[in-house]
This record gives structure tokens, C-alpha cells and sequence, in this order.
């Protein structure tokens, strides 16, 4: 595992919610957070992430001897990062089975402040995962108000999941409530400054607005930050690429990509520009960066269908 300071969404879909997946359709993915002294870290947030398959994102949270479980994983390549406050984050990649045991994954994160004594407060792991649970059940169902309610008790009862915030500005912006959603990128930035997926979520709600230059002001200040990461770039380089502004799109998708090896699509993106500009080598040899780096991704496929049309 890479560390890395990375804050995912907590868009939890945990066990009880995709209960109704066919068992041999889904994967069981266990493992371990510890710190780097080795002693367990309860309440750690562990997501797993795959945009290309649905739901893209699952999260657990470590009980008081660091494990935890995720259960309901379709079978492909998934990101996995661990967090926890006053911590560093961890992440890492596998390629998920079912039908046959996973191996178990084991993070370590390193002390950067002081940990919270008690994190959850008076919560219990298994109750904060039932709370998850019942918050995303009313999310799928497009209940927004419900669900923000449900989200912002989370966040009162246990501060120390401030990232809870991004379900709650992502069910305002699915009500147009978009000052509102702001409002929750910047609670959740508030206490961790640091959060890409925040600022990243700030410039999107310009975008719904309409106002591209108040987004790509937002993201340029971001990019100027250490914590800068993939999705910045990415999401800046789209802007770039939609004013037509090329040279500058594939410098912010080369960043994505360094940013993350495993990552498929900013190198695809890349891949069109270089067909655009008629460089048929740059493009050929980017597709099949794609499929390596990104097998079972959506761009992948896309890429072999560019590479055959390139080999014509």
C-alpha cells in the first residue's frame, strides 16, 4: 500500500442495503487498519470505490480491534483507502472475486496529529454502520430531505466523520439546493482543509449553476495545493478540454494519471486528444497504457475499440 492523504465519499452501501445482490454475484472483502505503531485504530473509515460499476462506492467502519468487512462488491478492480483523523490516509487496489475468498487487505496509517480519544463518541461501530445504512437506504430512494437528516445525525453524534458532508451536499445538489450544498463542502473543509473531493464538489456546483469561470477558478487555486490530487486535475483538465484549451487539458490529465497509476480514464482522455491532433502513435501507445493499467474499466473497453480502428 501507497500512503496518501485521500478522503473518499462516504456514499456507504453497506451488507443489510444490497442484500437483495444474488450471493454469487458478490464479493466479501475483510481486513485490518492499523496504526504505525502497530496498535489497531477503531473507527477507521474504509471505502471501496469503482466508478464503472454500480453502486460505485462501499464503506465500513473498523471495529475496536481495527477490522472490518465489506460485503456486496461486484467482481472487478477496486480502490480501496482507508482514513481516520489525525491520521494519514492509505489506499490500494484489488481485483475483487466471488466464489472464492479475497485476500484480506491490511492498512497502516501514519500518526500526523493527535488522535481523538474516543472518536465515535458513544456510538459503536455497529450502530454507526446501521445508521449508514439506514442514511443511504433513504438516499437511493431519493427521500433528500430525509436523508440529509439522517446524514446530519451522523455528523452530530460522531464530529470526527466531518467527510459524511459529501453525502450531504450530494443530496442538496440532487434538490438544485445549491447554496446549501456549498454550505457542506465547506463544513466538511472546515475540518479537514485538505479535501479535494470537497473543492472539487464546489467547482461541480458552478458548473450546475452555469458558471464555468467561478469552477475552474475554484480548481486552479486547488491544483496550487500540496494535497492537490487526481480528481482536481481530472476535473480541471475537462474544463480545459471543453474551451478547447489542448495543450493545457493533456498536461492536467497527465498530472490525474501520476496522481493515480491505476486509473484508466484521464489516460484515455488523453488518448482522444492525441487522435484529434492526428498523432495515431501517441494515441495508440495511451490506449493501450488504458487497458493495462485499467482492464475492467469502461474506458478500457473504449480503448480496444479505438486501438482497432487505429490499427485499421
Amino acid at each position: 500500500m501507497r500512503a496518501n492523504y485521500l478522503h473518499v465519499v462516504v456514499a456507504a452501501a453497506l451488507t443489510a442495503l444490497f442484500a437483495s445482490t444474488a450471493a454469487a454475484q458478490v464479493g466479501r472483502v475483510s481486513g485490518l487498519v492499523k496504526d504505525d505503531s502497530g496498535n489497531a485504530i477503531k473507527g477507521a473509515t474504509v471505502t471501496a470505490e469503482n466508478p464503472n460499476i454500480g453502486p460505485t462506492t462501499y464503506t465500513a467502519t473498523t471495529d475496536d480491534r481495527g477490522r472490518f468487512t465489506i460485503i456486496g462488491l461486484r467482481a472487478g478492480q477496486w480502490k480501496f483507502a482507508a482514513y481516520a483523523p489525525g491520521h494519514s490516509g492509505d489506499v490500494g487496489e484489488m481485483s475483487v472475486r466471488f466464489g472464492s475468498p479475497n485476500p484480506a487487505l491490511a492498512f497502516t496509517l501514519r500518526k500526523n496529529g493527535p488522535l481523538p480519544t474516543a472518536p465515535l463518541g458513544n456510538v459503536t461501530a455497529r450502530d454507526l454502520q446501521a445508521q449508514l445504512t439506514a442514511a443511504e437506504a433513504l438516499y437511493n430512494q431519493q427521500k433528500w430531505d430525509e436523508a440529509i437528516a439522517a446524514y446530519k445525525a451522523v455528523v452530530a453524534k460522531t464530529p470526527a466523520l466531518s467527510v459524511v458532508n459529501l453525502q450531504i451536499a450530494s443530496a442538496y445538489r440532487n434538490k438544485k439546493d445549491y447554496d446549501n450544498a456549498v454550505a457542506a463542502y465547506e463544513a466538511l473543509l472546515a475540518s479537514d482543509p485538505a479535501s479535494e473531493k470537497a473543492r472539487v464538489g464546489i467547482a461541480a456546483v458552478s458548473m450546475e449553476r452555469g458558471d464555468s469561470a467561478k469552477a475552474e477558478a475554484t480548481l486552479l487555486a486547488a491544483v496550487e495545493k500540496e494535497s492537490a490530487g487526481r480528481d482536481v486535475y481530472y476535473n480541471l483538465a475537462e474544463i480545459k478540454s471543453s474551451k478547447g484549451e489542448a495543450d493545457e487539458a493533456a498536461k492536467l490529465y497527465r498530472q490525474a494519471a501520476d496522481a493515480d497509476p491505476f486509473w484508466g480514464k484521464p489516460r484515455y482522455k488523453m488518448g482522444l486528444l492525441a487522435i484529434k491532433t492526428g498523432d495515431s502513435a501517441a494515441a495508440a501507445r495511451l490506449m493501450t497504457e488504458v487497458v493495462s493499467v485499467d482492464p475492467t474499466s469502461q474506458e478500457a473497453a473504449q480503448a480496444r475499440t479505438a486501438l482497432e480502428q487505429l490499427n485499421k
